[in-house]
């Protein structure tokens, strides 16, 4: 079932929410703070969803996202209009909504990159947890060749998938990368043929929604905060959560379908 929202279209389907930016028009490109506000509601109204528990997003047309509008930003327009405490408010109220949506939601996201992520756009994938690019992808943290930063918290993100020196790198000289140099450096898990990428999508979030849902929301919390946390304090947060897994339904069921699987093959033979 799909429901278009102004900016997004959403889709659900046996357990996967397709998020979808629809407007090739403009390349995807950010033009209102609305948007923003728009995209993050409709995250954390997947991430809220106890039926939902993988999430795709991906851009309509030839773009993923194309960043913010150069023509507003010209006419210090939306984003940066008014005084200094009145761009700064907006920030934190809208375009920041966004990325800590996407930092507080609790299912696996995966960025299904159709083409350019420059700018926000950029970020945007980088938010992801799991980021598939099409051949025709290109990114580009192109803030630095605008005068600006990188607003919706990209800075923050982007060493901890390249590394601190590429990160400095991509930021300082805000050149385009192609898919290719993406995967090589760590950006991206996967290039594939444009015609091939919402299929590969579609795939991998298949195979993650046939584990069980609590599961997979507490590996991710594992993973996520793996960075924060000493070894000390996560092995006590893994304690929690696999005493939590072992009492539930479902590890029971998984288990009992594991087993069953195991009787077929013997049952089968060599």
């Amino acid at each position: 079932m799909a429901a278009d929202q102004g900016f997004v279209q959403r889709e659900d389907r046996d357990g996967i929410v397709t998020l979808t930016l629809c407007h090739p028009d403009t390349l995807n490109r950010f033009s209102s703070t609305e948007q923003f506000l728009e995209l993050a509601g409709q995250i954390r109204r997947a991430n809220a969803d106890p039926n939902a528990r993988v999430l795709v997003i991906t851009g309509q047309g030839r773009a993923f996202c194309a960043g913010g509008d150069l023509r507003q930003m010209a006419r210090r327009e939306m984003f940066s209009a008014g005084s200094v405490a009145q761009v700064q408010g907006r920030y934190r109220d809208t375009v920041h909504q966004l990325p800590l949506a996407l930092s507080e939601t609790e299912i696996p996201v995966i960025a299904a990159i159709n083409g350019p992520a420059y700018g926000a756009g950029c970020d945007l994938a980088c938010f992801c947890d799991i980021r598939i690019a099409a051949r025709s992808a290109r990114f580009s943290v192109s803030f630095a060749r605008l005068g600006i930063v990188a607003g919706d918290g990209g800075a923050w993100m982007l060493p901890r998938l390249v590394g601190r020196s590429k990160a400095m790198e991509l930021a300082f000289t805000a050149d385009p990368i192609d898919a290719g140099e993406a995967l090589r450096i760590g950006l991206v898990s996967d290039v594939v043929p444009d015609d091939e990428l919402r299929a590969r999508a579609d795939g991998l979030a298949r195979r993650i929604a046939r584990h069980p849902a609590q599961a997979m929301r507490m590996h991710k919390r594992l993973l996520r905060d793996a960075e924060q946390h000493t070894l000390a304090t996560h092995l006590d947060v893994v304690a929690a959560f696999q005493a939590i897994a072992h009492v539930s339904e479902e590890h029971l069921q998984a288990v009992r379908d594991a087993l069953g699987s195991l009787d077929e093959g013997r049952q089968a033979g060599p």
